[in-house]
């Protein structure tokens, strides 16, 4: 099924090519190896060999000569072995060497190899057929079980007399459109998408054959007692959890820093929320829950003060909280189930941003399937990842991984929630890639993956510290001394060789008496920061929350970086985050640093806005002809002063508003048209039918159900510098969930549905 044409062996010898006995033997080697199909790349020394490595993933076998030439006898070859066994513990490692030096290998090194070779001794022939046999054992056991089957099953070129209706693709090529869809998507993309009707492949709905033991690889690698495949996202995986666990009336706690699919799991299941509440620091970054949060007397006090419980002994039923968080923050979990473990039956740690977590010793009991887990006297455990946002599977592809706790978890009745809400004909390759994304994790492989972003986003974080001092070195002109900030520990500095950073986690907890982070009250070892995602703090807001004299909000950068072809995450007025995922690499990276010093030459010398961002002038020539892009930042920085961006930021979540009526009653009065739009004017005392989630951060600022009164201002206050933001720079308008838009005499207006009074 594979073919060896497509898979390298590398020869690492330093008699490579050389005109005597061990040079003639390997080339004897390389020619039969390559009768069988084989590429071959070669390297005569250890830095050469392991970058051949690190460079071709398709490599299936190593033969090392032990007497590599170096320092000391096998120095180089302990390193190239280390190298590779660091990477991946299962290709293949022969060492070349003469017999009367096998003893002189250290056990260790010997524990690390599959074999030796004694190149002047044994036949090319049986020398070519050992590797053979060995790197086609590695090959056949490379395919995970599903996409496997899927493989087989697509190469068999079978005639298709059920759904999908295309055929494996022919329906395409009947037609122009559709040959262009064949021709951009690829043959074996549309023969493997395919129908519930190839019983090989097993069943999604219960989970059998080669489905079924995909989600059980995963279980294994993910740390869970049990392991869902998801074909439509986390949104879906949140609510397959709400729906196996709550009916209406039942009390849930949620994380007020959740997202939107929670609250459609609110609606969905008619359940009486109870909100834990986030901190938020200066820079407008969304915090952590304080511990505080999560004790059964503080819980308490909330169901008792909320007016839809009657039974103030209801038992809770299930608790969600965030993490990590959208900017990084990660809790330290094993505290969160101990607190919750007497009073909860479920604890759903909603991961989108976070499946990677278990494969990184960095990241320990930060993440909901940490082997630190009692089943006595936790809560059963549900964790819900995003596979496709930060690992390697097709958009949508999503895991629900699940741990029983005090409640056993009854997997054939949780299956009743997962069936309502999976499409009976699932997409094939987003299983398939579910599958892969496992298969690439295990061993040492998915520690190396993680581990090469964290160095990565670490680097990065360096050289932004590293150029900021450069630049107040070198700039001779006050207004020029500015650069990009990080929000991140003080210990992240410029020029330090300590590894440490990239491997212990006490460097990225965020401390009790550290400044850097502007949470207050912070407790000892709950809370670290994500290296992989940073967020780039643009000039303008100090850490006290001070607003400065100069200014340039973010959203300037990151159009600026859109038009130059780099994307970050999400953007804030003052900050934008990007994400060290798996696959980003050193060009990428190096192509952000270049970028964002280019955008700081073009401030500096007030470069026009029709260089800068010409398609902004051609849509706007009557806002922006004529201006600077300095001149631009600061009118925009202004603007924002005059609004205390920062205070209305830091209002808007300070005061949780009153619950008029539980969200799923609110939804009813959608269904029933009992509606009507309403603007910013007219909202005090209203009570909106929808949830309002401005992006960024993507947090809702109020839920159905509760209303605009002294207690929501707050919120009010931030929709309306929203939506005179909106109107003062148009081409920059900011997103709001929930929110219609209507120009009214030129100026845009926003309203919200409200249910009718």
């Amino acid at each position: 099924m594979l073919n060896h044409r497509d898979f390298h062996i590398v020869i690492i010898d330093s008699d490579m090519g050389q005109n005597n006995a061990p040079g003639h033997g390997i080339a004897e080697v390389m020619e039969r190896l390559e009768e069988e199909e084989f590429s071959i790349s070669t390297a005569s020394t250890a830095r050469d060999g392991i970058a051949i490595f690190l460079s071709h993933t398709m490599c299936c076998a190593i033969l090392l000569d032990w007497d590599l030439t170096g320092e000391s006898k096998g120095h180089h070859a302990t390193n190239v072995i280390d190298a590779i066994r660091a990477r991946n513990d299962k290709i293949p490692i022969f060492i070349m060497t003469s017999k009367h030096t096998v003893q002189e290998i250290p056990t260790e090194i010997m524990s690390k190899v599959s074999g030796y070779v004694w190149i002047l001794e044994d036949t090319p022939h049986f020398i070519a057929g050992r590797v053979e046999q060995a790197a086609t054992r590695y090959i056949d056991h490379l395919l995970p079980p599903f996409f496997e089957e899927l493989v087989h099953y697509t190469y068999e070129y079978k005639y298709s007399w059920h759904t999908p209706g295309h055929s494996g693709g022919l329906a395409f090529l009947k037609s122009p459109p559709g040959h262009i869809f064949f021709d951009f998507m690829g043959e074996n993309t549309l023969r493997s998408d395919l129908s519930v009707s190839v019983p090989e492949l097993g069943s999604l709905m219960e989970h059998s054959g080669p489905v079924g033991a995909a989600e059980a690889a995963a279980a294994k690698a993910f740390g869970a007692e049990q392991t869902y495949f998801v074909t439509n996202g986390t949104s879906t995986s949140n609510k397959m959890v709400w729906n196996g666990s709550v009916v209406p009336g039942d009390v849930v706690l949620v994380d007020r820093n959740c997202h939107k699919s929670i609250m459609h799991a609110i609606i969905m299941t008619g359940a009486k929320p109870v909100y834990f509440i986030p901190t938020r620091n200066d820079y407008g970054i969304i915090g952590p829950i304080h511990i505080s949060e999560f004790e059964p007397e503080t819980i308490r006090k909330k169901i008792e003060a909320c007016p839809f419980i009657e039974d103030k002994n209801t038992p809770v039923t299930l608790a969600v909280v965030t993490n990590s968080t959208y900017d990084g923050l990660c809790y330290n979990t094993v505290p969160i189930k101990e607190r919750l473990g007497g009073l909860v039956e479920n604890l759903h740690f909603d991961e989108a941003w976070f499946g990677y977590a278990r494969f990184h010793p960095i990241y320990k009991n930060h993440f909901g399937m940490c082997d630190e887990h009692d089943p006595e006297n936790h809560p059963a455990i549900f964790a819900t990842q995003s596979t496709h946002k930060l690992l390697a599977s097709l958009s949508q592809g999503s895991m629900v991984h699940v741990k029983s706790g005090r409640r056993k978890v009854e997997f054939d009745r949780f299956n009743e929630a997962f069936m309502m809400h999976t499409s009976t004909s699932p997409q094939y390759g987003i299983i398939a890639s579910l599958d892969v994304a496992t298969k690439m994790m295990e061993g040492t492989a998915g520690h190396a993956l993680v581990d090469d972003s964290i160095d990565e986003a670490v680097i990065f974080r360096k050289k932004m510290v590293m150029t900021a001092k450069d630049t107040a070195k070198i700039e001779k002109d006050p207004a020029k001394k500015w650069w990009f900030g990080i929000w991140q520990p003080d210990k992240v500095i410029a020029k330090s060789d300590d590894s440490s950073l990239e491997n212990r986690q006490e460097h990225w907890v965020l401390g009790p008496k550290e400044s850097w982070h502007g949470f207050a009250n912070m407790e000892p070892n709950y809370i670290m920061l994500d290296p992989i995602k940073v967020t780039v703090i643009t000039p303008g807001i100090t850490g006290d929350g001070t607003m400065s004299e100069f200014g340039i909000p973010a959203g300037l950068v990151s159009r600026f970086l859109w038009s130059r072809g780099v994307v970050v995450e999400k953007t804030g007025f003052y900050s934008f985050l990007i994400l060290f995922s798996i696959g980003i690499t050193k060009g990428k990276s190096g192509t952000l640093l270049a970028e964002l010093a280019d955008f700081k030459a073009l401030h500096d010398r007030n470069a026009p806005l029709e260089e800068v961002f010409p398609d902004l002038v051609e849509m706007h020539p009557e806002r922006y002809a004529g201006l600077g892009l300095a001149d631009f930042a600061h009118e925009m920085h202004e603007h924002l002063v005059r609004e205390n961006i920062t205070q209305v930021s830091q209002n808007v979540y300070a005061t949780l508003p009153d619950q008029k009526m539980i969200p799923a009653k609110a939804y009813e009065q959608i269904v029933h048209s009992n509606t009507e739009l309403v603007p910013l004017s007219e909202l005090m005392g209203r009570i909106p039918a929808v949830m309002l989630v401005p992006y960024p951060p993507g947090i809702p600022i109020i839920m159905p159900g509760e209303q605009f009164n002294e207690k929501a201002k707050g919120i009010v206050d931030y929709l309306r510098v929203y939506e005179d933001f909106d109107n003062a720079f148009p081409g920059f308008e900011t997103e709001t969930h929930g929110i219609e838009l209507k120009n009214e005499g030129g100026r845009v207006r926003y309203y919200t549905s409200c249910i009718k009074a």
